[in-house]
């Protein structure tokens, strides 16, 4: 009887297996998306039978302009993916440089992630999958065979803010073995942004393991905290668990940050093997990063000798009020008389900061406050930031 009862199950489970499996053609039971091909082409596939409509959208792709609370910025570009008789999407690219890109599918209008890939980024409440095209810049943000940092979750107590929150740090590779003393990059997210993006979308670890294997960046501690000022950690990190992101949250450019960021030097100084003086200390961030980067270096004028501006933005906003942004000109001045030995700033030609940037620049050459300028292409994009990062960090604590 038992045996019966076996042979029935197994063949009802093949039946089964026989009647799924003639829903799907053999050939798509394995889809590959994205694949990069030798050529640098790549193929995007969805699967989706009854869709009307599947588009790509990819920061490869000509930019559009899309309103923003900035007003018009550049967005991803958009393209049609072409169905199969088996209801296989498909699209492939023209060839692409070396870079790390982002893409999305649009199906019916509406916007989701690759369901066959599971490389995919959070910033904000957006999430993008990636991809790495290789041989060319694309490399430095691959995990290659060399020595390896660490990367910790550290919580430090601001006294000022009056909680404890939560930083990541990376350790350069040898740390953990050695007695050495090391010098610091203090690296600051932009809007939308927490203690995980620059490690997740600027690839910062891998770039600094990379550029540090290469010989071309001294070995050093980067340390990148949460700018937001309301949260104890980015989202689902800290005592709020899971909620909707926003872009912009409230008081992260009010001047707390800022005026409460020596709990963060502080904590580094006392945890971690560091030089702990104003040669030895850089700080960097993009856009609101930027922003923060430029008020906290002039706040503390005596702290950092090296200040790098990624696409920064750079007055304060009409409903800041914090001491932070008082006397700016002059304590760019008491900046700029305790000696600097890098003021580095970068944006894109089409970045919608730009003119902000153009206009600080005269600030500065009023002042004779003396920078370092590079200009690229393309705008308000991540792509930019990785390659400031590769830029950047080479010329520190020579």
């Amino acid at each position: 009887m038992q045996k019966k009862a076996s042979l029935f199950i197994f063949i009802f489970l093949l039946g089964l297996s026989q009647v799924f499996g003639q829903e799907v053609p053999k050939e798509l039971e394995n889809i590959i998306s994205p694949q990069v091909n030798p050529d640098q082409t790549v193929t995007f596939r969805f699967f989706a039978p009854k869709a009307d409509s599947v588009h790509l959208t990819a920061d490869f792709l000509p930019p559009i302009k899309v309103m923003s609370r900035f007003g018009l910025v550049d967005g991803p570009g958009k393209t049609s993916l072409t169905k199969d008789k088996n209801g296989l999407w498909t699209y492939t690219s023209k060839p692409l440089a070396s870079e790390l890109y982002s893409y999305a599918f649009v199906v019916d209008g509406i916007k989701m992630a690759d369901p066959n890939s599971p490389y995919a980024l959070r910033n904000g409440a957006s999430l993008t999958n990636i991809f790495i095209v290789g041989k060319g810049v694309g490399d430095v943000y691959k995990t290659n065979d060399v020595p390896h940092g660490t990367v910790v979750h550290g919580w430090y107590s601001s006294t000022g803010l009056n909680m404890s929150r939560r930083v990541t740090i990376y350790t350069p590779a040898g740390y953990e073995q050695s007695s050495e003393k090391y010098p610091v990059l203090y690296l600051l997210h932009g809007a939308g942004g927490d203690e995980e993006s620059w490690s997740a979308h600027g690839r910062a670890i891998q770039i600094l393991d990379n550029l540090i294997a290469q010989g071309k960046v001294k070995p050093m501690i980067v340390v990148m905290p949460n700018g937001n000022v309301i949260q104890d950690a980015g989202y689902g990190y800290g005592r709020d668990g899971f909620y909707k992101p926003e872009f912009l949250l409230p008081r992260s450019m009010n001047g707390e940050y800022e005026a409460h960021f020596m709990d963060i030097v502080n904590y580094v100084e006392k945890n971690f093997r560091v030089k702990a003086n104003k040669a030895n200390r850089a700080i960097a961030g993009l856009s609101m990063g930027g922003f923060h980067t430029m008020h906290i270096s002039r706040f503390y004028p005596n702290t950092f000798d090296y200040v790098g501006l990624f696409s920064a933005a750079i007055m304060p906003r009409e409903d800041a009020t914090g001491k932070v942004y008082n006397q700016l000109d002059q304590s760019l001045k008491t900046q700029k008389d305790n000696g600097l030995k890098l003021y580095w700033i970068a944006i894109g030609k089409d970045d919608f900061l730009y003119k902000a940037n153009v206009d600080f620049r005269k600030k500065l050459d009023e002042i004779g406050l003396k920078y370092t300028y590079v200009e690229t292409e393309e705008g308000h994009i991540w792509k930019n930031w990785r390659i400031y990062l590769t830029l950047f960090a080479p010329q520190l604590f020579k």
